[in-house]
């Protein structure tokens, strides 16, 4: 199929969604597809090497930025989108933008929406709804369980078999190949030697963060690494830390160079509060699927996470240490017990990358076309 991939923002971003969005680029011109990635504002000019690097990427993607205006809220982006489609002679349109799903469905050009959040303001619930009724609308993605059953809830989603589909996060699972031990991953980083304590991705609120920044305060013994983050949330949890020699910022890390980051920690964490938010300030945490969830799994290491129904999904004993949000003495017990376990932390990473192999981009990208392979433009 020929599929026109609208991004939801600039490329390239540190985002979430931007990472995401080109994965599953990635991942669908692997499964055979003709695809063109749309992205809105103007090209930057960077050589592919260097995008390819920022989002870990292999193949080099097509990609065509159309203009946007921020006044405009991405309605004049979303017909820009559609047209260039319609004129690349596209089968297929997937996007996350809720203003090109409904626009493009509503003209009969076959789309794939996928959904990270519950729609919100004025319009985005009327967006939802115009996608949903309309004649182009094929398959509506969500992220986890916990997300498709308030949706369900809300809104009179359409009956027919496979429209609704539940498809997590996933991970370039080939990246995670033969790791180094986390000695040898610190030597090459040039960090410092010691027992690590890990947490990948952004420093946004409901993360942990400040919750990981009181564990280290009582666990000197340990280095606590932080990687990833924007700029200014990294030089404000830096002022947070400040007197705790046992912490490291490294501040945003390009996407190819990751897995490497997360093999030099001896344990992974994701310690979630009940609230979560994105980089837009919508909190997420009630239906989250983190790819550093996929990730920590990949890298076979030892991971610790807040016992959250969402994260259930995934996650169980037998793969994780599930913890208590917020307790501060569970999470201390538990560090210090897997400290003093070697056996217990292989036996927990045996376990973590033996569950990951059904989360690949690339099988993500089967099921999300999945029964749609031969469907044309109406």
């Amino acid at each position: 199929m020929k599929i026109a991939l609208v991004a939801p923002g600039a490329i390239p971003s540190q985002t979430a969604n931007s990472i995401q969005v080109m994965k599953m680029a990635q991942a669908l011109v692997a499964e055979g597809h003709e695809l063109r990635v749309y992205a809105p504002g103007a090209d930057p000019g960077l050589p592919w090497a260097q995008l390819a690097a920022h989002y870990g990427l292999q193949g080099q993607l097509d990609i065509a930025w159309l203009p946007a205006s921020p006044s405009l809220r991405r309605y004049d982006y979303a017909w820009r989108a559609w047209r260039a489609a319609q004129a690349w002679g596209a089968d297929l349109l997937y996007t996350r933008v809720p203003q090109a799903a409904a626009l493009a469905a509503s003209r009969g050009l076959a789309t794939v929406f996928e959904l990270h959040e519950m729609p919100s303001g004025v319009m985005g619930p009327r967006l939802l709804r115009t996608f949903l009724s309309a004649p182009g609308a094929r398959r509506l993605v969500l992220i986890t369980n916990q997300h498709a059953q308030r949706l369900q809830e809300k809104y009179q989603l359409p009956a027919r078999e496979n429209f609704l589909l539940v498809a997590p996060s996933g991970v370039d699972l080939q990246r995670y190949e033969n790791l180094p031990e986390p000695v040898a991953a610190r030597a090459q980083l040039g960090l410092a030697e010691g027992f690590t304590v890990g947490y990948s991705g952004h420093l946004y609120a409901g993360r942990g963060i400040g919750f990981l920044l009181e564990l280290a305060s009582q666990l000197p013994e340990m280095r606590f690494l932080f990687i990833g983050g924007r700029e200014q949330d990294v030089a404000a949890r830096r002022a947070q830390a400040a007197g705790l020699l046992n912490v490291h910022f490294t501040g945003f890390v390009p996407n190819a160079e990751l897995p490497l980051y997360q093999a030099a920690c001896d344990l992974l964490t994701m310690p979630y509060g009940q609230q979560v938010y994105a980089s837009g300030g919508q909190d997420i945490g009630a239906f989250t699927s983190p790819m550093k969830l996929f990730e920590y799994l990949a890298a076979g290491r030892p991971l610790l996470a807040s016992d959250l129904p969402v994260l259930r999904e995934v996650l169980d004993e037998g793969n994780a240490l599930l913890l208590p949000s917020g307790d501060q003495a569970a999470w201390l017990a538990a560090l210090r017990g897997l400290q003093a376990d070697p056996g217990r932390r292989a036996s927990l990473a045996a376990a973590a990358r033996a569950a990951v192999g059904e989360y690949t981009w690339e099988k993500r990208a089967r099921r999300l076309l999945q029964g749609l392979a031969g469907d044309a433009k109406i």
